[in-house]
């Protein structure tokens, strides 16, 4: 417990960005700027919950201003404090550098338990933190753009939305202000699962690539391989959805309550379903329980992904893991002490920093969307049908060949709005995968992919700075 209490997560990501600087050519005094958390926001403000009023502490930290605007999520959790939502923020720098999205990094939260309050009292403390934001000049679709994370979804963005264009009236794209949105608030389709998505892309394209594959000693590609998942919140639900619909098996989930194994896999949506009648995911028909909920990370698989909080995995537990692939869906899980330990085991850790930049990545599909009013694929998924079936009829007239009515609605099918956030979101993670690959490739020196990717992070953002003149 009391390693647990002392881990600073800010100073995990300094010492994860400190190893990586000294790949870099950059000046110091340019590596200390983009270190540094730029605008640190803390807040209290009352709110009146029955009869009494409380004060709610809560906090907003924009880590980087080399592009505008701030990017990050809102989470609520008794666990939100300053150093968390500061290495938050800083890993939404290196994230959205690594992916190609055109933001600085950012974070929030307030110090609450959501499920000690009612609809009606998170409703006024969402709303009262939104007012706060707008009077410092902490949210606005060029300034700083909130999403969901951990204990919030698309009703806060909802709330935070509606409280944003109360108090700016006649703003024409007050609606990029946030992201997560409900879709007839301007949200996205494919944001939801988002995160998840992205996970399944990123970890795919690592198990595509046959040298990787080869010092591992596993078979190319996803399908067959065995995979355990900590957490059934949203990411963790869809990263397992679309393992086990690649072909993975998904022998393990695993909750705060404890959990559940079986050899020849699971079915996440039978699991959640589960969870929602008895309040547990233990005791799922088939399944094998493990009371202790951590146990599960030590399960022999090919593939381990935890999807919860940070710091789950560290040098005490880290021996103890079987996986040959650790993929980061959760934000800092493992620590860096655990980091050196799968280093010398040849364990191959895909880093938090770009796997689950998933969210971020369609939330940005989301910004441009509100930011242009007009919904993904309006304006030409009409045409490209009429053009596919008419390029199909001219086909089968000059072979004399039917296609089968299956093949032809496939080829006639114009791109909806969610085919192209999905289309957007793999091209992102198969193309930041490829680069941070080839950044460890050429640099035998460097010691991990988290190291290889925040070398291509801390390069992009350096290279924002001296382009904007800031720096010589």
């Amino acid at each position: 417990m009391a390693s647990q209490i002392e881990y600073k997560f800010f100073e995990a990501v300094e010492k994860s960005f400190d190893k990586a600087a000294k790949f870099t050519n950059l000046d110091p005094g340019v590596l200390e700027q983009i270190k540094q958390c730029n605008s640190v926001y803390r807040m209290f403000f009352p709110v009146k919950i029955g009869d009494k009023i409380e004060v709610i502490k809560a906090y907003r930290v924009q880590h980087s201003h080399h592009k505008s605007p701030c990017k990050g999520g809102i989470r609520f959790s008794l666990s939100v404090n300053l150093d968390e939502v500061m290495a938050l923020a800083a890993l939404m720098t290196y994230k959205c550098a690594i992916v190609n999205v055109p933001f600085g990094g950012a974070k929030g939260g307030i110090t609450i338990d959501p499920k000690k309050y009612t609809p009606y009292e998170l409703e006024k403390i969402t709303r009262r933190y939104t007012s706060e934001l707008i009077k410092k000049n902490f949210i606005g679709p060029g300034i700083d753009v909130p999403a969901p994370d951990y204990g919030t979804g698309e009703r806060e963005m909802a709330w935070i939305l509606d409280t944003y264009m109360s108090m700016r009236p006649g703003e024409v794209d007050a609606m990029g202000c946030v992201t997560g949105k409900p879709v007839s608030q301007g949200g996205v389709r494919g944001r939801k699962e988002a995160t998840g998505l992205g996970v399944f892309y990123g970890i795919r394209e690592v198990c595509n690539m046959e040298d990787i594959m080869t010092k591992l000693n596993l078979q190319t590609g996803i399908e067959g391989k065995t995979v355990v998942v900590q957490g059934l919140g949203n990411v963790g639900y869809h990263a397992a959805k679309f393992f086990r619909e690649g072909g993975a098996k998904v022998i393990a989930l695993a909750e705060f309550e404890g959990a559940i194994t079986h050899p020849e896999g699971l079915n996440e949506e039978e699991v959640f379903q589960h969870r929602k009648k008895t309040g547990s995911i233990l005791d799922f028909p088939g399944a094998t329980n493990i009371v202790k909920s951590t146990e599960a990370l030590e399960l022999q698989c090919d593939i381990l992904i935890p999807a919860a909080l940070e710091n789950v995995i560290n040098g005490e537990n880290a021996p103890r893991i079987k996986a040959q692939i650790i993929g980061e869906a959760a934000n800092g899980p493992l620590t860096p002490d655990a980091d050196e330990i799968f280093i010398k085991r040849g364990i191959l850790v895909v880093p938090d920093m770009y796997l689950n930049a998933g969210g971020v990545t369609v939330s940005y599909f989301e910004w441009l969307k509100n930011l242009s009013h007009v919904r993904y694929g309006r304006m030409e998924k009409r045409f490209t049908e009429n053009m596919n079936s008419h390029i199909l009829g001219q086909i089968e007239d000059l072979t004399g060949k039917k296609v089968s009515a299956k093949e032809k609605q496939f080829i006639m099918h114009g791109a909806d709005e969610v085919d192209l956030v999905y289309s957007g979101l793999e091209e992102t993670m198969t193309a930041a995968t490829r680069e941070i690959m080839d950044c460890w490739n050429k640099n035998p020196e460097i010691p991990d992919m988290r190291t290889a990717a925040y070398v291509v992070a801390i390069s992009k953002v350096g290279t924002a700075y001296s382009e904007l003149g800031i720096f010589p």
